[in-house]
C-alpha cells in the first residue's frame, strides 16, 4: 500500500478525505445538509464552499462505494497519465499532480453549473456526491484509451468509447425525463469538463482518439 500511495498520492488523498467525511456524516443528517449543494443558498446568500463540499458527502454507503470504486479504478490511470503529460511538456511532477487535481475539482465545479441554473429558485433542492468529478475522470480516460474493455454495470463488456456514448445518451435522456432523484445533468457537466479540460491541455489526445476510432472502423486511407 505504501508504494501505491507514493505512485498515486492525489487519487488516494481524494479517496481518503471523501471516505472519512462521508463516513462521519452518514448518521448526522443536519451536519451533512450543511455540506450539500443547495442552489438556492448559493444564489440567496452566497456560500461558495457548497460548490465543492457536496463532493465529500454521499447519500448512503452504496452511493459512496460506487463512486470510490470508480475513482480508484480510473483515477490511478489518469493521475499517471497527467504525470506523463507533464513530463512530456517539460513540466514538474508537482505540476502534473496539480493538473490532475484541477481535472477532478474542475469537473466537480462544472457539474454544479446545470444544477445551479435548473434549481436556483427551489429552496427544497439539495444534491450531494462525487459523481461529477468521477464522471470527468472517466471521460478523460476514454479520450486516451477508447478501446480498453470496460464492463457496463460490471457485467457487459464493451469498448470504452461505446460506454462513453451510452453514458451521454443515458444521462441526457434521464436529465430530460427528470424525477429520478439523481442529478444526471451534473454528471453531464462533469463529463464535458473532463473532456474539454484534457483536450485543452493536450490537443493531440483528440486527434489520437479519432485516429484510433478510424482504424477500428476501417476508415483509414489506403
Amino acid at each position: 500500500m505504501r508504494s501505491e500511495l507514493a505512485q498515486y498520492p492525489i487519487t488516494f488523498l481524494i479517496i481518503a478525505v471523501t471516505v472519512f467525511v462521508s463516513w462521519r456524516m452518514m448518521d448526522r443528517p443536519e451536519a451533512k445538509r450543511q455540506l450539500m449543494l443547495h442552489p438556492y443558498s448559493v444564489f440567496g446568500r452566497p456560500d461558495p464552499k457548497l460548490l465543492l463540499t457536496h463532493a465529500f458527502v454521499h447519500r448512503d454507503w452504496i452511493h459512496l462505494v460506487f463512486n470510490i470504486y470508480v475513482l480508484y479504478m480510473f483515477g490511478q490511470v489518469m493521475e499517471v497519465q497527467f504525470l506523463a503529460l507533464a513530463s512530456f511538456k517539460g513540466w514538474s511532477l508537482t505540476t502534473g499532480r496539480l493538473l490532475f487535481l484541477a481535472l477532478y475539482f474542475g469537473s466537480v465545479l462544472a457539474a454544479t453549473a446545470p444544477t445551479l441554473y435548473k434549481h436556483r429558485d427551489n429552496p427544497y433542492y439539495f444534491s450531494l456526491g462525487a459523481s461529477g468529478g468521477v464522471s470527468g475522470i472517466v471521460l478523460a480516460f476514454i479520450l486516451f484509451y477508447p478501446f480498453t474493455e470496460l464492463l457496463l454495470f460490471f457485467i457487459i463488456p464493451m469498448p470504452a468509447v461505446l460506454a462513453g456514448v451510452l453514458f451521454f445518451a443515458y444521462e441526457y435522456a434521464m436529465s430530460k425525463r427528470g424525477g429520478s432523484g439523481i442529478a444526471h445533468d451534473a454528471h453531464l457537466g462533469g463529463a464535458i469538463f473532463g473532456l474539454l479540460f484534457t483536450m485543452g491541455l493536450y490537443p493531440q489526445a483528440a486527434l489520437e482518439f479519432w485516429m484510433q476510432v478510424k482504424e477500428m472502423l476501417g476508415m483509414g486511407g489506403g
